[in-house]
């Protein structure tokens, strides 16, 4: 008997386009699209119909991180500070900080800035050195030779770039995820420091500072869920936990740390030992896209895709594709979604 599983959901192909770059939807019916030189801002709609003409680029360098902003411009995160840029290219504010933990010339910031949905914050990971004060957690021994402490959350106003909180984060950070709640009273923070896995808060931004509400360990965070402070996060095997090394999709209420739905994503799998769950995406208010890489004995290895529902995070059943599709998948907001196929993305709806 076939398992809920495995009951095959055929995806509905609605378009296609070239792309050889990251795409992030934006509101207003845009999208950007970060290439290694530049971020543009694209008409979804044109895009999708295959057609690359972009309404604004912005050159930046390669090893930026940036998040696009409503007028045009973007918040760009570099080795050695954060700026934004306006919609010519022009700076209008620049805020240093100490050099990126990593050792190199111009090491990249380890993710994205992050603007709230009225757009009138950011915030932003920044490393910090050592002092008398602050222990060191982490030590460069080679050049340039630093001294980091844990890294510091900022919360900056978009227009002047002026320091609103700050907030030292339980990290060393070599990856950051950013999820701001839909109206803007809550920050979802994820912080991977190498040999300890992810570290995850939920945090208020108040007049009188950055306030924790709550967290995880080991997991990262995907999105907010619909409803009041719910938060959906991702544990992925890693070898780090002894004897407790698992791949689980949860969500949280923002008012405790235990999980309110925890599903053990290896009922998915075929070989529980070697099977790896990659990514869960947010399709819309019912459906998780959970993405998986399976190992066949003498086969290639197979990607496959299930859809989940978001109230019980139990699986729907897993999506079959006309098209070769890969693990990265990108969420429309609209319940559509992007797949790759090499230098195409493909545009995907339920049926």
């Amino acid at each position: 008997m076939m398992s809920t599983a495995e009951t095959p959901i055929d995806a509905t192909l609605i378009g296609t386009a070239p792309a050889a770059g990251s795409v992030t939807p934006l509101p207003g019916g845009r999208l950007s699209l970060r290439t290694d030189e530049a971020l543009e801002t694209h008409d979804a709609e044109v895009f999708l119909s295959g057609t690359l003409s972009p309404t604004r680029s912005l050159r930046l360098p390669p090893c930026a991180t940036a998040a696009p902003l409503a007028g045009g411009g973007a918040v760009v995160a570099e080795g050695t500070r954060v700026r934004v840029l306006g919609p010519e290219g022009n700076t209008r504010w620049e805020l240093a900080h100490a050099r990126w933990h990593g050792g190199h010339r111009d090491p990249r910031p380890p993710g994205r800035p992050a603007v709230s949905p009225d757009g009138r914050l950011v915030s932003v990971l920044v490393p910090t050195l050592a002092t008398d004060e602050r222990a060191p957690i982490l030590i460069h021994d080679g050049p340039p030779r630093h001294r980091y402490a844990r890294d510091t959350l900022l919360l900056l106003d978009t227009a002047s770039g002026e320091i609103l909180a700050r907030r030292p984060i339980g990290a060393v950070s070599s990856d950051v995820t950013q999820r701001w709640h839909p109206d803007g009273s809550l920050l979802a923070l994820s912080c991977w420091t190498a040999w300890y896995s992810w570290s995850t808060w939920w945090i208020e931004p108040r007049h009188d500072g950055l306030h924790i509400r709550g967290g995880t360990t080991m997991r990262e965070v995907i999105d907010f869920l619909p409803g009041a402070g719910r938060v959906l996060t991702l544990r992925r095997a890693e070898g780090i936990a002894h004897n407790d090394d698992r791949d689980e999709l949860a969500s949280h209420d923002v008012a405790a740390d235990d999980p309110a739905e925890l599903f053990d994503l290896s009922e998915l799998a075929v070989d529980r030992e070697n099977d790896e769950f990659a990514g869960a995406y947010l399709i819309d208010a019912a459906h998780v896209l959970v993405t998986g890489r399976i190992y066949l004995p003498g086969r290639p290895v197979s990607v496959r895709h299930w859809l989940c529902d978001t109230a019980t995070l139990r699986p729907l059943g897993r999506l079959r594709y006309p098209v070769a599709v890969g693990g990265d998948v990108t969420p429309l907001g609209d319940g559509s979604w992007l797949t790759r196929d090499r230098e195409r993305l493909h545009h995907w709806t339920l049926p």
